[in-house]
């Protein structure tokens, strides 16, 4: 019976020993492009805890999370997706869905999976839970700037035919509304976090377009349709990306295509407020949570540098290097730290966002996308 007892508690420690919760709010990952996995990091300690190994081809990798911040749905350049438990830090599913694809989404009620292809074209979209496709969404096209929008729908853009289609699983059934006549050759899109505006950039011509919608019929807007690559055919060293347009108040920043500037647009009327000369060619121009300043990273060969932008006077007021190839920047949730990928360094820098001291480099092979947890919880990321 003495045994039976010990026995007894020993396992009833075990149990709450294995019970034990893992917070993942403090959580993110960070791709390693080169050598196709990804590092599981935790922000409060600045510190890399694991490395999970196997995921393909990463070069142009991007992740979105399931609503309990647990899983992470990663989406590789060969087609893969693949499904990572955070919390045992292991591959829990894969599938290679398509040739080439070019990045994600997922509902807004966590059930459904969405992956933009380019070979083939369209959009294939996925049980959350066992990773069974449950829509393949033919567009002839390659497919650009896939989102989620409020209402278990995706919206996504045909970089040959200059549509965006919105494909809404509300009623369970596939319902698909296809909104022509968006702009030549659409490159990226991004979704405001209410939701409401959806903007494509367009690489065939000037000017951006626009969709408003909680419109009952969505008709494309044109933005700034003088302003672009314009006759001079501006050379193009690498294509902004678009998720990183920032909206600090009442004003969109964003990169310009080509051009060594950043743009400031008027959120509710779409004209043009204001630009700001940089040092290169912007990739990503991001506002610190709380609106006050953008950082900006720039193209091949530039791309050492970060700048930053105070976004009530639109002046930059700090210049530095972090290292060769700065490729990626991620926000704590509340702005107080900046994480930057710096590719041929090798490393995650850690910087503080008000004194703009390093706190912190962290060893990662070729490392590009960072992606904290917080992102669980906002519309298009």
């Amino acid at each position: 019976m003495k045994h039976f007892i010990l026995g007894l508690a020993a396992t009833l420690m075990m149990t709450t020993a294995q019970a034990e919760p893992t917070a993942t709010g403090d959580l993110g990952l960070v791709i390693e492009r080169a050598k196709g996995s990804v590092l599981l990091v935790d922000q409060s300690d600045r510190a890399a805890l694991a490395r999970i190994e196997g995921l393909g081809d990463l070069s142009h990798a991007s992740l979105v999370y399931s609503p309990d911040e647990r899983f992470a749905y990663v989406f590789g350049r060969d087609g893969g997706l693949t499904k990572i438990d955070i919390v045992t830090r292991q591959i829990v599913n894969r599938v290679v869905q398509a040739g080439n694809a070019i990045g994600g989404a997922i509902s807004d009620d966590g059930k459904l999976v969405a992956v933009s292809n380019y070979e083939p074209g369209g959009v294939r979209v996925f049980d959350a839970d066992t990773l069974e496709m449950v829509a393949d969404i033919p567009t002839d096209s390659k497919t650009i700037g896939l989102v989620d929008a409020p209402g278990r729908r995706f919206v996504f853009t045909m970089w040959d035919t200059g549509e965006t289609w919105i494909a809404d699983f509300a009623k369970g059934a596939l319902e698909i509304t296809k909104i022509p006549d968006m702009g030549k050759n659409p490159y990226d899109a991004l979704i405001t976090a209410n939701g409401r505006t959806y903007i494509t950039g367009l690489f065939g011509e000037d000017g951006l377009t626009a969709l408003d919608l909680w419109a009952e019929t969505p008709e494309p807007i044109r933005v700034l349709p003088d302003y672009g690559r314009g006759q001079e055919e501006m050379p193009v060293y690498k294509m902004p990306h678009l998720e990183g347009w920032a909206l600090t108040g009442r004003e969109f920043v964003l990169p310009a295509v080509g051009h060594h500037e950043v743009l400031w647009i008027d959120a509710d009327t779409l004209t043009e407020t204001g630009r700001t000369k940089t040092h290169g060619q912007p990739v990503f121009a991001m506002a610190r949570p709380d609106g006050r300043q953008v950082w900006v990273n720039f193209a091949h060969p530039l791309n050492d540098t970060i700048q930053v932008i105070d976004s009530v006077s639109k002046q930059i007021i700090h210049e530095f290097k972090p290292g060769p190839a700065v490729l990626h920047m991620e926000f704590t949730p509340r702005g107080h730290e900046v994480w930057i990928s710096v590719r041929d360094a090798n490393k995650v820098m850690v910087y503080d966002t008000h004194s703009f001291e390093k706190l912190r480099e962290i060893d990662a092979d070729s490392p590009s996308g960072i992606f904290f947890t917080a992102r669980a919880h906002r519309t298009g990321l």
